[in-house]
């Protein structure tokens, strides 16, 4: 089982119900911080002195105080961390529902396991932690599920022109936007042909509905 455990999380409640499940699995070394910039000080420090974690539980989020901290959240932390430790296993334990958001968490930043903090989140992150320390990558049939209901295929234009509709943008203004960035094609027809294209491929009634389908499964 892992030697080395560092936990980033700033809310007590979580951090006790982390504790219960790493001295269930008989972990007995592991260290709490809050902050995402402590958090690399001390990978950098255990590394240098050849006494590495090998493990890592982040959170994602964290609420902002009157410290100024250079690493924002916990995908920033995790992205360091894989620059500085390659063969360090991660586990996210995050409230994050998007599956855009989580799938990249994989794909990107090269997480180990994903664990969502709900009920039985104690269950579910002690057999998450057994299963990457075999050397699995793990991921909840509910998110696999949601993550394959991405549609991937959109390219930079499909996310910008989303994009500009999120933020109450007519189709004049898109235009103008697409022009002035040089993005092709511009014109009023080519731009209602593919949000028409796209409504199909969302199953969305109309571009309010579309919208909101893009919010929830993280695209914009």
């Amino acid at each position: 089982m892992f030697k080395k455990v560092l936990i980033v999380e700033d809310q007590e409640v979580a951090n006790l119900g982390i504790t219960q499940t790493l001295e269930g699995l008989s972990i007995s070394r592991f260290e709490f911080v809050t902050y995402c910039d402590e958090a690399l000080q001390r990978l950098k420090k255990a590394a240098a002195e050849k006494e590495p974690y090998d493990l890592l539980i982040a959170d994602l989020s964290f609420e902002k105080d009157h410290i100024r901290q250079n690493l924002k959240n916990g995908q920033e932390l995790i992205r360091e961390a894989k620059k500085l430790q390659p063969e360090l296993k991660v586990v996210v334990f995050s409230v994050e529902k998007r599956a855009k958001v989580i799938d990249d968490l994989y794909k990107i930043y090269g997480i180990d396991g994903f664990v969502s903090k709900a009920r039985n989140d104690g269950k579910e992150l002690r057999n998450t932690i057994g299963k990457v320390f075999e050397g699995e990558i793990v991921m909840s049939r509910e998110i696999l599920n949601a993550i394959r209901n991405v549609p991937f295929a959109l390219n930079a234009y499909d996310l910008k022109l989303l994009e500009l509709l999120a933020q109450g943008s007519r189709q004049n203004e898109i235009q103008a936007y697409l022009k002035d960035h040089q993005m092709q094609p511009h014109s009023i027809r080519s731009i209602e042909k593919r949000l028409n294209e796209l409504r199909d491929s969302f199953g969305a009634k109309n571009n309010v509905e579309m919208i909101v389908i893009c919010k929830d499964i993280g695209l914009i």
